[in-house]
């Protein structure tokens, strides 16, 4: 098993440890409902040109991957020490989802 500590040397390592981290699947469910909104409030930032859309972005995908980790999972989200690979995993995370494939 992959522990918090250790360093990864590929994102498929780093992918390992990211799902132990969501194995709570309210948890996986508010990270699919936040990337969902994020490309709603993109959609709706192209069709609008409404900057404040932009802004929500985030917000939503954030806020609501956070609030699982803390409610559901009990733990930090691993995008405050990995934020390059944190935001990859999430969306790979939700594609598979989306493709109905195993996270």
């Amino acid at each position: 098993m992959v522990s918090e500590t250790d360093s990864f040397h590929s994102f498929k390592d780093f992918y390992r440890f990211y799902l132990t981290q969501h194995s709570h699947p309210y948890c996986r469910a508010l990270h699919y409902l936040g990337s969902s909104c994020v490309i709603t409030t993109i959609i709706a930032f192209l069709l609008t040109q409404s900057v404040w859309y932009l802004l929500l972005a985030p917000l939503f995908g954030y806020g609501l991957a956070w609030l699982g980790h803390f409610v559901f999972e009990h733990n930090r989200p691993a995008t405050f020490k990995y934020p390059i690979y944190s935001f990859m995993a999430d969306w790979l995370m939700y594609f598979r989802w989306l493709a109905r494939q195993k996270p």
